[in-house]
């Protein structure tokens, strides 16, 4: 049927006014919705035009939403996680209950992958598409769920809570026995594998130094924007890494990586599989899910 049939705008106004609405930022609608914060602010405007009425109070680095901008945003959101529904319900019927999860490359390398190995000896029937990528998961309708470090900013999304960890400096076993009983200035004069992510949630060195009381500045460092590859680094004797004790355990276990000193630090997040609620997923989707939960809660991974 015709749009003009249901009296609605563009959709594209509608795409743009539920996505700025639920960030409460232009900005970050653009990147959503890869266009520019010029292009998300057009389609409002003509939105606020057709409506004849304003559905955003712009302040000086920030807005908030109107009366009418919250009803039409709470309207948008319900409609919007239906469709979705009976989207994920065709699409799944369509790829024959195949289920999609995603986490950062180290989750997947570490404890995703053979936990997903473990389930599919269980559950042979089922197939699981794995995505790994080490930036933020955004606009990615088919993943089920994905393993991310602390809350996700869509507030549509379900959290259940993984873990939490704790954050320790490791390095090579070479390097390990020379610095033997070290304190906090003999690790801080190390060379330093430095993390850069676009997830700003991620504890780094300089945060780990400050709460445990060591304020100086640090000197040395080299800087990845791969997990997986400043695990590699450290591994090969190149410098000391931030460990994430649980979800690096294999190669603790293995002796490839090995803790430095014994200052520690809880992490100020937990770990959460993030993704559409239960209600949403297929049955294949669900069994992986309560497979992965049961896992963490067994320590298996």
């Amino acid at each position: 049927m015709s749009r003009r049939h249901y009296k609605l705008p563009p959709l594209t106004t509608l795409a743009a006014f539920e996505a700025a609405a639920r960030h409460l930022s232009f900005k970050n609608a653009a990147e959503e919705l890869s266009v520019t914060p010029g292009a998300v602010s057009h389609q409002i405007k003509a939105l606020e035009g057709y409506l004849e009425a304003p559905l955003f109070q712009r302040k000086h680095r920030s807005v908030d939403l109107t009366d009418d901008g919250k009803a039409l945003y709470e309207a948008l959101s319900t409609s919007f996680a239906r469709i979705s529904k009976t989207l994920s319900t065709i699409r799944d019927r369509s790829l024959g209950g195949k289920v999609t999860v995603g986490s950062t490359t180290a989750v997947a390398a570490l404890w995703l992958s053979p936990s997903v190995i473990r389930f599919w000896r269980d559950a042979p029937e089922i197939s699981v598409d794995q995505i790994s990528q080490d930036r933020p998961f955004r606009d990615r309708p088919d993943l089920d769920f994905f393993i991310r470090y602390g809350r996700d900013s869509d507030p549509s999304l379900d959290h259940t809570a993984l873990y939490r960890d704790n954050l320790i400096p490791v390095g090579s076993p070479e390097l390990a026995e020379r610095l033997n009983r070290t304190g906090l200035r003999d690790i801080a004069a190390q060379r330093l594998i430095h993390l850069d992510s676009e997830d700003n949630s991620w504890t780094t060195w300089p945060d780990w130094f400050r709460e445990l009381g060591y304020e100086e500045r640090l000197t040395s460092e080299a800087r990845v924007n791969s997990y997986s590859v400043a695990l590699q680094l450290a591994r090969k004797g190149a410098g000391l890494v931030l460990g994430w004790q649980r979800l690096i355990q294999p190669m603790l276990q293995s002796g490839k990586l090995v803790p430095i000193g014994s200052h520690y630090l809880t992490a100020p997040n937990q770990f959460y599989l993030v993704g559409r609620p239960d209600d949403e997923l297929s049955e294949n989707a669900r069994a992986l899910k309560d497979w992965i939960i049961q896992e963490v809660r067994e320590g298996t991974v």
